[in-house]
């Protein structure tokens, strides 16, 4: 492998070794997973982590864009 420099800001990097700790695996290998998962996941979005929930639900279209549907709401 080849070796890297990398800058943290104390509470980060408190937060990677006790995550390192936990798991029982060095700093490097957490922060390579870390890495790994964030640049390799296909989206970074809500939705994609509904996943198959999105859209599984019935009801008005413009549900969350019109105010109509707030009538008597919180009364």
């Amino acid at each position: 492998m080849r070796p890297r420099s990398l800058k943290l800001p104390p509470q980060l990097d408190e937060l990677v070794e006790r995550a390192a700790r936990e798991r029982g695996t060095s700093f490097s290998a957490l922060v390579r997973e870390a890495v790994q998962a964030y640049l390799v996941a296909p989206e970074h979005s809500a939705a994609a982590a509904a996943g198959e929930l999105v859209g599984a639900l019935h009801g008005p279209k413009d549900l969350s864009t019109s105010a109509k549907h707030l009538d008597g709401f919180g009364e």
